[in-house]
């Protein structure tokens, strides 16, 4: 057996829970302080080594360096865009790859994370759909995603979505698990306001996540305004349609002054008519909502079309004139394939050439 393989058979105090890092370091006869001590230097501070926490006595990182490791997942490849978009393939223990992106604003820098190694829902106009569920990602997998890109770059991360490979309300547990240890003051320290789970629409998801889950913010991918455009766009409309979804976002507990996101992928010529703009607001009326148009981001193979940009705003002008806030969201870093699976699978095509 080799060095490496010697040191993954010690635990990976960044993938356990608190709970279990406390139970490690009181079994090392520590007190309980030094349990918070390391999962700062790991969540908060970044350390990628024991020696690196420097107000730990340095008998104590020896000791820690001997029965104990600090996993942080590797960058296999990092693309940049002109307008400052990045993508990250990373790497698991196991090999196999997940995307994380990179999106600066004036006044903030959202980290996309994946939650699932593809995903089940084989949306019609996302690639991740197309390659199915491989397994869901653990928790600490879903925040080391944090932990990588935040090593890569000197500005503050300040916002996290779970909108990249995969499906948070189909990974609940792990999703859930990975939201508390972002909102966890003792780590990351995000406040719930700045972090967003993105959904198709996971019905009973969305309804476990008011009951159980932090107070983040809730966006819902809707793009139809009809069961039978959406059944085709999102195959999940068949179990849980249209109106049980609307139904079971005006339950959702919101918080004071919050909104939900209703995301709209705009197809050329199936989903951005001047009808589906009105039928889209009489569905919503009365939620407290927000809607993101977003022009769909091709990808090789896909047959959906591009809208054409009078259309777009024609769509936004026809909501706001119903007294809804809604944005055109334009597709972020297409040089480099930043929509959810591209760099995922061109990575796969030329390992397999």
């Amino acid at each position: 057996m080799n060095k490496r393989e010697l040191s993954q058979q010690l635990p990976d105090l960044a993938s356990v829970s608190f709970q279990d890092l406390t139970a490690f370091a009181e079994g090392l006869g520590l007190p309980p302080y030094r349990a918070r001590q390391i999962r700062r230097w790991i969540d908060a501070r970044g350390a990628t080594s024991f020696e690196e926490m420097t107000d730990l006595p340095k008998a104590l990182r020896e000791g820690l360096g001997a029965r104990a490791r600090i996993f942080t997942p590797p960058v296999l490849r990092e693309d940049a865009a002109p307008d400052g978009t990045r993508k990250f393939l990373v790497q698991l223990e196991d090999g196999l790859t997940i995307e994380s992106v990179l999106i600066p604003d004036k006044d903030r820098l959202t980290l996309c994370l994946s939650t699932q190694v593809g995903c089940p829902v084989n949306c019609s106009f996302c690639l991740t759909g197309r390659m199915g569920l491989v397994r869901n990602l653990a928790s600490a997998e879903i925040v080391g995603q944090v932990r990588s890109v935040r090593a890569r770059t000197p500005r503050r991360i300040s916002n996290i979505v779970l909108m990249g490979m995969g499906e948070p309300l189909l990974n609940f547990e792990n999703a859930a698990d990975a939201l508390r240890r972002l909102t966890d003051p003792r780590g990351f320290g995000f406040s719930s306001r700045r972090i967003t789970l993105s959904t198709a629409g996971i019905v009973p998801g969305i309804e476990r996540l008011g009951r159980e889950g932090p107070p983040v913010n809730l966006a819902v991918s809707l793009n139809a305004t009809t069961d039978g455009i959406r059944d085709r766009m999102i195959p999940i409309n068949r179990k849980w349609p249209i109106g049980r979804l609307l139904a079971a976002l005006r339950a959702y507990p919101l918080p004071p002054r919050r909104r939900i996101t209703i995301e709209y992928v705009l197809l050329g010529g199936e989903n951005d008519t001047d009808e589906d703009a009105r039928r889209l607001a009489a569905l919503l009326k009365g939620l407290r909502c927000k809607v993101n148009l977003i022009p769909f981001n091709p990808f090789p193979g896909s047959s959906h079309r591009i809208p054409d940009r009078k259309r777009v705003e024609r769509f936004q002008r026809i909501l706001t004139e119903s007294r809804y806030s809604a944005f055109i969201r334009e597709s972020r870093g297409k040089e480099i394939r930043a929509a959810c699976g591209q760099l995922w699978a061109e990575e796969k095509k030329s390992g397999a050439s």
